[in-house]
């Protein structure tokens, strides 16, 4: 079993008290329910082998971030490529190749509308304006080499382009599915552009359409004297980004690349952007990281409703992104620097016990936006309701498991991902998966789906089918027999 299958396993991990085979579920029970979803999906949702995020329960639309549309699919999660990500997971686990179909229609959706630039989009429409709006990679393939007026940045914002390569990267390296040059060459191509997108000071924008500038500045990050309380109205685009986990995403698909293939340069890569984090990281304090920063390395205004500040959620996804890169690498410096950013995070918490999203440069003050302006104030008792601008209680449960993990020494965080190496270890992940798997079960309708807030929701099938697929892989790798 492959690395990422024991992380959906971990990821799904929930401690509970030993208990016996019989209570478990029946693993054919757990494959047959899969099939039915599967099937459901690949025959009444998929547009072009793609999916969307949601759908209305009578097929009469599918439904995307802001659109929706009878044929439109979605390359943000949990659109195409996680939904094809959990049928290949369903396929690793069960040998059942109706899954992999699945999931090669998904590749095959993400091949036709990977961008020129190498990356996606937010989502495609193959029936509708899309084909002729994006200069696609199979234009340049049919030998339509110029761009004119259609458009060609590929998106990094809500791992977008990053999970969609990330599962074309790992269908590609998958038996019976990796003999496929065209997928092969998709996921090259893709890889190639997006290192070449890595900035000289080893940031990723927001979107790219081209190569970054060689001549990129590298310095230290500045928290400036002043800066602007008005939004500029500047395009942010090319910005170095960390908001929504940009980076954190981008590193983690160097990090995979780099283990499956030993490709020096997705390590490389990985270890830039480290590098960068170092350098956005300020000093004295509030030592912190900002959502985006400028050429100049001084943060700077995105949308209107994100000014320059220090931030808490892309703060603690740089020390995450940081201690994985210390992880694979061993080299001290990406992981001593962070827990000074914990302590800033636990110094910030507000006396509710959350957090903001944003701390003011100097003062470290929350700040927030008013809902009707978006004037930036410091009350948070009428803020925009599109944005989280607090962040629950649950950060400081993420905070203390990031100490303790610093604590341990390396090997042993190493040897902790390894897959469990005794068919005893083997029944406790599948004991321990139980009550994701029954809740599953239980919650899926007569046609094999689940449903909330009367829609089709793609996010329940891929959270069902890793919590299922891990549990599979689980139990006929252990002693049980369930």
């Amino acid at each position: 079993m492959n690395r990422f299958l024991l992380t959906a396993t971990l990821l799904f991990l929930t401690f509970t008290p030993s208990l016996d085979a019989d209570d478990l579920p029946d693993a054919t029970a757990v494959t047959a329910a899969m099939r039915k979803a599967n099937d459901f999906y690949t025959s009444k949702l998929a547009s072009h082998g793609g999916y969307a995020s949601a759908w209305k329960p009578d097929l009469s639309l599918a439904m995307v971030e802001g659109k929706e549309s009878k044929t439109i699919i979605s390359i943000q999660p949990p659109g195409t490529g996680t939904i094809g990500l959990a049928m290949l997971r369903a396929y690793e686990a069960t040998g059942d190749t109706t899954f992999l179909e699945g999931a090669k229609g998904a590749a095959k959706a993400l091949m036709n509308c990977q961008l020129e630039s190498g990356g996606w989009p937010a989502d495609f429409d193959f029936d509708g304006e899309d084909p002729q709006k994006w200069f696609l990679r199979t234009h340049l393939l049919a030998g339509d080499t110029e761009k004119g007026k259609r458009r060609n940045d590929s998106t990094l914002d809500d791992n977008k382009t990053q999970s969609a390569l990330l599962f074309l990267l790992e269908l590609a390296h998958t038996e019976g599915a990796g003999e496929d040059k065209g997928l092969q060459a998709a996921v090259t191509y893709a890889f190639d552009h997006i290192l070449a997108a890595q900035t000289k000071i080893g940031s990723w924008p927001q979107q790219f359409s081209e190569a970054a500038p060689a001549d990129g500045i590298v310095k230290k990050a500045a928290i400036p004297a002043e800066w602007p309380r008005e939004f500029p109205k500047e395009k942010y685009t090319s910005f170095h980004t960390l908001n929504d986990g940009n980076l954190e995403r981008l590193v983690m698909l160097m990090l995979r690349a780099h283990e499956i293939t030993g490709e020096a340069r997705y390590l490389e890569a990985a270890k830039r952007c480290g590098d960068f984090l170092l350098l956005a990281q300020f000093e004295g304090d509030q030592p912190a990281w900002a959502q985006q920063y400028n050429q100049e390395m001084i943060p700077v205004w995105a949308r209107k409703f994100e000014p320059p500040a220090l931030t808490s959620t892309e703060s603690f996804g740089a020390c995450m992104t940081l201690f994985e890169i210390w992880v694979a690498t061993g080299d001290e410096k990406y992981r001593t620097t962070i827990p000074v950013a914990l302590d800033w995070l636990e110094k910030s918490r507000l006396p509710d016990g959350e957090w903001a999203r944003f701390y003011e440069l100097h003062t470290n003050k929350p700040l927030y936006c008013v809902a009707e302006t978006y004037e930036l104030t410091y009350d948070d008792s009428n803020t925009p309701d599109h944005y989280g601008f607090k962040i629950e209680s649950g950060l400081m449960g993420k905070i203390e498991r990031m100490r303790e993990a610093l604590a341990k020494p390396r090997e042993e965080i190493l040897a902790s991902r390894k897959d469990p190496d005794s068919t005893e270890r083997w029944a406790k992940v599948a004991r321990n998966l139980k009550g994701k798997v029954k809740t599953a079960l239980d919650t899926q309708n007569e046609d094999g789906i689940w449903i909330d807030n009367d829609e089709i929701a793609a996010d329940l099938f891929v959270k069902h089918f890793m919590a299922m697929s891990a549990y599979v892989n689980a139990a006929k790798n252990s002693s049980l027999k369930p």
